[in-house]
């Protein structure tokens, strides 16, 4: 055999042993990668995928389960489905389609498909230019109100689904079901975690 063809061939099939763990991987990667395994009442697939990446980066996971993990963007699809007027419905439709618009124009991509440090650029920009929630009492707005646009809107509603779920409730937050013990007057230090509603 030739001395040539047989380094060849060695360098090759050498070559072939190294990359093939990481194709593999690769192609996993893939076969989960910006995909839904479940039906969406109101969003497309891609503005449930929008959504997902959205309370991803907002709720990730931790130590304690991420905002998809308690599926707080099927929580999130629900409520509009279920809840929001035909206006409602569109004006939610155009919002998220000119955030994904913005994403474009700045990254040639819609937000799911950023990577992480540019979904986080576009997180902390919204963050700063976003109207804010003004003071209320007992749900009543006080005082002149901010317009609250698509990313603090969806922001609150992914936080009210997250510590709102049965998993956050039970396992994560201090939890007594009702009516549990009355202690008028119990010093604040005693008190720990926040407590979820039972």
């Amino acid at each position: 055999m030739d001395r040539r063809k047989a380094l060849r061939k060695t360098g090759l099939f050498a070559g072939a042993t190294i990359l093939m763990p990481s194709m593999l991987s690769l192609f996993e990667s893939c076969k989960s990668e910006n995909r839904l395994d479940w039906e969406p009442l109101f969003f497309t697939e891609a503005e449930a995928k929008t959504i997902a990446a959205l309370i991803d980066i907002i709720l990730p996971r931790t130590d304690t389960p991420g905002g998809l993990d308690v599926k707080s963007d099927i929580f999130i699809d629900k409520v509009i489905a279920k809840t929001y007027d035909k206006e409602g419905q569109d004006s939610m439709r155009a919002e998220i389609a000119a955030f994904n618009e913005n994403c474009k124009s700045r990254y040639r991509d819609v937000f799911y498909n950023l990577s992480e440090a540019h979904k986080t650029e576009v997180l902390n920009e919204a963050e700063k230019s976003s109207g804010k929630f003004g003071s209320g009492v007992w749900g009543t707005g006080v005082g002149p109100q901010e317009t609250i646009g698509f990313y603090r809107s969806m922001k609150s509603m992914a936080i009210w689904a997250y510590f709102t779920s049965e998993e956050i409730g039970e396992n994560i937050l201090s939890y007594d079901p009702i009516p549990g013990k009355y202690e008028p007057c119990k010093p604040l230090s005693e008190v720990g975690n926040k407590w979820s509603l039972g």
